[in-house]
This record gives structure tokens, C-alpha cells and sequence, in this order.
């Protein structure tokens, strides 16, 4: 009579391969949560001095705003901050806009 196989050996290959599959996997390593840059903002670039066409928009357009802030002007206008502050008070001694409310920290 030929040998036996033995099934036991043939047992131990099959959940070996089990093991591996990696479907059958339970558990295991989680992947590292990747920490996001936050919201990209582009940089202004902003004027420092007026040029023609911005002071002639300024002249006309902002003494009809219905609110005029620094800031308001500064994001309209895309001038800087300083420049609008300078440009407010040019229109006010010109009387082309009027002072409703001041408030300074």
C-alpha cells in the first residue's frame, strides 16, 4: 500500500495562506491622519501711491459709497491702509465727504 498523506500538513499551508490574505486581515495598522496647510490666502500687492486712474476713481466713485471706511476703500481701491487714511482726510478738507461718526482706541 502507498503512504498516507497526512492531512494535518496540508491544514497547516491552508491557514498560513489565511493569515496573509489580506482580506481576512483584522486589525492592523491605521494609516497617520495628515495634518492640512490651512486656508491659503494670495498676497496683496497693493498700491503705496496713487496713480491717475486710481485717484480720479477715488474722486468720484468713494464720496458716493454708503459706507466709507478705510478698510472699505483700501479692499475697493486696492491701495494700502495708510494711503486710504490719507485719501479720507483729503476728501473731507476738500468737503466732498462729511465725518457722521469718529472713533479712534
Amino acid at each position: 500500500m502507498p503512504p498516507k498523506d497526512d492531512k494535518k500538513k496540508k491544514d497547516a499551508g491552508k491557514s498560513a495562506k489565511k493569515d496573509k490574505d489580506p482580506v481576512n486581515k483584522s486589525g492592523g495598522k491605521a494609516k497617520k491622519k495628515k495634518w492640512s496647510k490651512g486656508k491659503v490666502r494670495d498676497k496683496l500687492n497693493n498700491l503705496v501711491l496713487f496713480d491717475k486712474a486710481t485717484y480720479d476713481k477715488l474722486c468720484k466713485e468713494v464720496p458716493n459709497y454708503k459706507l466709507i471706511t478705510p478698510a472699505v476703500v483700501s479692499e475697493r481701491l486696492k491701495i494700502r491702509g495708510s494711503l486710504a487714511r490719507a485719501a479720507l482726510q483729503e476728501l473731507l478738507s476738500k468737503g466732498l465727504i462729511k465725518v457722521v461718526s469718529k472713533h479712534r482706541a
